[in-house]
């Protein structure tokens, strides 16, 4: 018994990550493209004025951090819903001066992330060691501007993203993943004129997680 006893405590390790569940965190960079949101260059009628451009208010890159939740069929295929918090700043390109005094030009705001992906893992089976794998899914934006809430004065807009990635098995339950991918999506509606286009956000990450 004392001999049987190891030898299921480690088939059962083996098994466990060879199951349909995972879940992991991610953390990486957020790097956006396209990322001018419009102009806060008004004139009293209302309007941009002369010389605005869409970049005078942009979002500039900053970190992220995900937990997704995955789902195994089989050898080849999988399923992943997530969310992510991704970091980012206001980018005032021409500071406001308020009574003499210059305004910062640049305020920190939350974008939140959820969606869900499907994944096609590239000629390995569940219990191999290194699992490389294509991406793509659906996700939704919500852009809290400063000094708004997830609760209110957010602006959500709805994307897609493919991407690659690979999980690696490191011992028992644990594993750890690589991650890159690409997501677009309409941009937040903040009032500025001259807001139009797609915003594109890259997402460089590295995670751990367990299977079960």
């Amino acid at each position: 018994m004392k001999k049987i006893l190891p030898i299921l405590a480690l088939a059962f390790s083996s098994a466990a990550w060879a199951q349909t569940g995972e879940l992991w965190f991610n953390f990486g960079e957020s790097l956006l493209q396209n990322a001018g949101i419009g102009t806060d260059q008004i004139s009293p009628l209302g309007g941009p004025v002369n010389g605005a451009t869409a970049n005078d208010v942009s979002l500039t890159n900053d970190w992220r951090f995900s937990f997704r939740f995955g789902f195994n069929q089989g050898d080849h295929f999988g399923h992943e819903i997530q969310y992510a918090y991704n970091r980012t700043q206001l980018d005032y390109k021409v500071p406001e001066v308020v009574e003499g005094v210059t305004e910062p030009s640049k305020s920190g705001m939350a974008i939140h992330q959820g969606g869900y992906n499907f994944l096609y893992y590239l000629g390995t089976g569940s219990d191999r060691k290194i699992r490389p794998f294509v991406t793509a899914g659906i996700n939704f934006d919500t852009f809290i501007p400063p000094g708004s809430s997830l609760y209110g004065g957010g602006s959500t807009k709805f994307g897609a993203n493919f991407g690659a990635g690979v999980k690696i098995h490191i011992k028992g339950i644990w594993a750890a993943r690589l991650d890159g991918r690409e997501y677009v999506s309409g941009k937040p509606s903040f009032g500025y004129p001259l807001n139009s286009g797609a915003l594109w956000q890259t997402e460089v990450s590295a995670g751990v997680g367990v299977g079960f």
